[in-house]
């Protein structure tokens, strides 16, 4: 039995909830879970149907991507999830999808605007679109890129990875994380209904203006302010 059976079964159930929310379609997606004691995290085998997976199929790889355990090739997107672990200590895992509404924002490259109180209730900022990859990222190790593509974006937007969990890159999809592989997959089905709802808005009014910074403030202090009072607490 693997040391590493714990890690894979997190890693497996995070996979299969995405079909099962609609977050993907045949192999357009991949989740992660990540171990910081060992250094590890357990991620979906490459271009296998959700179907046929099973947990001892998930691949263990390091903060370099190279392969501790697995009888197959790790996800493409392994080196992206490399990357956020290495850099980001405080995630526990990483989701990508190329969900239907996400994705067309990022194709339009195009920030998801703050309309109403179920956006502020995740997060207080648009759900940032990074730009399209520069030119030297793309012809360097373009997986590896990708998550600085990312780390660079919240970086020049001032954003916090602990309190944006979500977003999109540019021509690409949208990537999630969050303190656990479960709370990633979250983030993913909170960034698509967002997307759908943001889309949705514009039809119906574009000249819809984002929601007032009170009820920004309101919304995402209520859940996650020091005085937070949603929920039952402990």
């Amino acid at each position: 039995m693997s040391i590493y059976k714990s890690l894979k079964e997190e890693a497996y159930e995070a996979n299969m909830q995405l079909p099962e929310l609609g977050l993907v379609l045949f192999t357009f997606g991949n989740a992660s879970a990540v171990d910081r004691d060992k250094g590890i995290f357990a991620i979906k085998p490459s271009g296998v149907p959700y179907a046929e997976l099973k947990p001892d199929d998930m691949v263990i790889c390091d903060f370099d991507a190279k392969i501790i355990e697995g009888n197959m090739r790790p996800s493409s997107d392994t080196k992206t999830h490399a990357v956020l672990y290495k850099e980001w200590e405080k995630i526990g895992g990483v989701v990508h999808t190329h969900s239907t509404y996400g994705t067309a924002w990022a194709q339009a490259i195009k920030d998801i605007p703050i309309f109403g109180t179920t956006h502020a209730d995740h997060l207080i900022s648009d759900i940032p679109c990074a730009p399209p990859m520069k030119d030297d990222y793309i012809a360097g190790d373009y997986e590896h890129m990708t998550g600085y593509q990312i780390i660079d974006c919240l970086k020049e937007r001032n954003l916090d990875y602990n309190e944006v969990g979500m977003i999109l890159v540019g021509n690409h999809a949208p990537f999630t994380w969050g303190a656990s592989a479960a709370k990633a997959v979250y983030n993913s089905a909170v960034c698509e209904e967002v997307a759908k709802m943001a889309y949705l808005t514009l039809q119906i009014n574009p000249s819809a203006a984002i929601l007032k910074d009170a009820l920004k403030k309101k919304h995402f202090e209520r859940k996650h302010g020091k005085d937070a009072y949603y929920g039952q607490g402990c």
